[in-house]
């Protein structure tokens, strides 16, 4: 599953947070995960084969654990397997590699995995979790981040920058729903009270889903009147040819 940081051949515009998260973060992972990309790429394993390998793991622990109501160890499959995006990054980069498939591979998977991840949850509440209420909840929040998403690539397929950093983005959505859904986990340890993190977890996530959403919309909305009126400008401005420069070049 593609993490919040890198992906092959993607351009990301951090906030001054994440920037230095991703500095620190992600120079520590790197040295101590190119030894192991390294030795991949001698036995002749694609970064490709890597990213496919990564979703199905994550889609595995979210499917096979979370409907149980096994968060803890649901979200301890998911976390090791959301290191392959790290694992595949770094061989592209060692084999010079980076492509636009790469980038277009590690988006769709990526939302792949979190459909499967909210759809876990979905399928705990529906059934043993018995809460219809959390159940819709996990599948808006599913729904808001395809669609979050999804504004984005539309915006940006039309010319326009969508120049927005929203209140919950994938990065956000990951670590509020995987931290509380490991830690409810713990309540099968003993832990008393704490399975209730992740019920307010879902609906933070659905909240700030639903307000990136309408940030993205006016934003793209914004851009895209600023555009035409650019353009409108520009053709008003632009010398008319002259009837005379006209028979000159029939």
């Amino acid at each position: 599953m593609g993490q919040p940081t890198v992906s092959r051949g993607r351009p990301a515009t951090p906030t001054l947070g994440k920037a230095m998260l991703n500095k620190y973060a992600r120079a520590f992972f790197t040295r101590v995960l190119t030894p192991f990309a390294a030795f991949l790429i001698r036995r002749g394993v694609s970064p490709d084969t890597v990213t496919l390998l990564g979703t199905a793991g994550v889609i595995a622990g979210a499917l096979v654990f979370y409907p149980r109501g096994e968060f803890f160890w649901g979200t301890v499959v998911i976390t090791l397997f959301v290191f392959s995006d790290l694992v595949d990054g770094n061989m592209a980069r060692q084999m010079g590699r980076s492509s636009r498939w790469g980038a277009f591979l590690d988006s769709t998977l990526d939302r792949v995995a979190d459909g499967a991840i909210f759809g876990g949850f979905a399928l705990w509440y529906a059934g043993g979790g018995n809460d219809n209420v959390l159940c819709a909840v996990s599948i808006f929040c599913l729904a808001s981040g395809q669609v979050v998403s999804y504004t984005k690539a539309r915006g940006e397929s039309i010319g326009l920058p969508v120049a927005v950093n929203g209140l919950v983005e994938r990065a956000e959505r990951l670590v509020i729903s995987l931290v509380a859904a490991g830690l409810s986990g713990l309540h099968k340890f003993g832990v008393p009270g704490i399975e209730v993190l992740l019920p307010i977890a879902l609906w933070i996530v659905a909240v700030g889903s639903l307000v990136t959403l309408i940030q993205r919309v006016v934003t793209v909305r914004r851009e895209s009147a600023e555009a035409e009126a650019q353009a409108a400008a520009a053709a008003d401005t632009a010398p008319e040819d002259s009837p005379r420069n006209s028979e000159a070049t029939s």
